[in-house]
C-alpha cells in the first residue's frame, strides 16, 4: 500500500463524518423550524376562529333593541384591524409580531367591553344563540393560550439547536436564524371576562 493512500483514506473518513454531521444538523434544524412555523399557523388559526365567532356574535347583538352603537362599532373596527394583520410564518420578525399582538389585544379589549355591556340586556342574556357563542368564544380563548404555548415550545427547541455550539457554527453557514417567541402584552394572558351573573336584575 502506498504511503500517501493512508492519509487520503483518513481525510476521506473525516470529510465523510463532517458531511454526515452537517447533513444531520441541517435536516434536524429544518424539521424543528417547520414544526415551529406550523405551530404559528395554529396560533393564527385559533385567532381566526375567534374572529369568525365575533362576527356572528356582533350579528346577534345587533338584533337587541337600542344596544350601544359605540360598543358595537368598536368591536367591528377592532375585528377589522385584527383580521388585516397577518404574518408569514417564515418572516416572524419582532416588529411584525408586536404589530400582530397589538391588533389582537385591541380585539380582546373591545370584546371584553361588549360582553360586559350585555349585562344591561336581559333579552340577550336569555338568547340561546348568544349563550352558545359566548361559550364558544371562551373555549377559543383557552385554545389560543394553548397554541401560543405550543408555538413558544417549538421555537425554544429550534433556537436551542441553532444556538448551541457547534450547531451555532453550522447555523450560520446554512442561514438558520433565531425565531422570536410570542410575548404577550401586559394583561393579555388573561382571557376576556365572559362570565355573567344571570341572577342579577336589570
Amino acid at each position: 500500500m502506498k504511503k500517501w493512500l493512508i492519509p487520503v483514506i483518513i481525510i476521506g473518513v473525516i470529510a465523510f463524518g463532517i458531511y454526515r454531521w452537517a447533513v444531520g444538523f441541517n435536516n434536524t434544524a429544518v424539521e424543528y423550524e417547520e414544526n415551529a412555523k406550523t405551530a404559528w399557523s395554529n396560533v393564527e388559526s385559533s385567532y381566526q376562529r375567534r374572529n369568525d365567532l365575533i362576527g356572528n356574535l356582533v350579528k346577534t347583538v345587533q338584533g337587541a333593541a337600542d344596544f350601544e352603537k359605540e360598543t358595537l362599532t368598536d368591536v367591528i373596527s377592532a375585528r377589522a384591524k385584527a383580521t388585516s394583520v397577518n404574518i408569514n410564518a417564515g418572516d416572524l420578525t419582532p416588529e411584525k409580531m408586536a404589530q400582530f399582538q397589538k391588533a389582537q389585544a385591541g380585539m380582546s379589549g373591545a370584546l371584553s367591553k361588549l360582553l360586559v355591556s350585555v349585562e344591561r340586556y336581559p333579552e340577550l342574556k336569555a338568547n340561546a344563540n348568544f349563550l352558545e357563542l359566548q361559550s364558544q368564544i371562551e373555549g377559543t380563548e383557552n385554545r389560543i393560550n394553548v397554541t401560543r404555548d405550543r408555538f413558544n415550545a417549538g421555537v425554544n427547541v429550534y433556537n436551542k439547536l441553532i444556538k448551541k455550539f457547534p450547531g451555532s457554527f453550522l447555523a450560520g453557514i446554512f442561514n438558520f436564524d433565531e425565531m422570536d417567541r410570542f410575548k404577550s402584552n401586559p394583561g393579555s394572558e388573561n382571557a376576556p371576562d365572559v362570565s355573567f351573573d344571570f341572577n342579577k336584575k336589570k
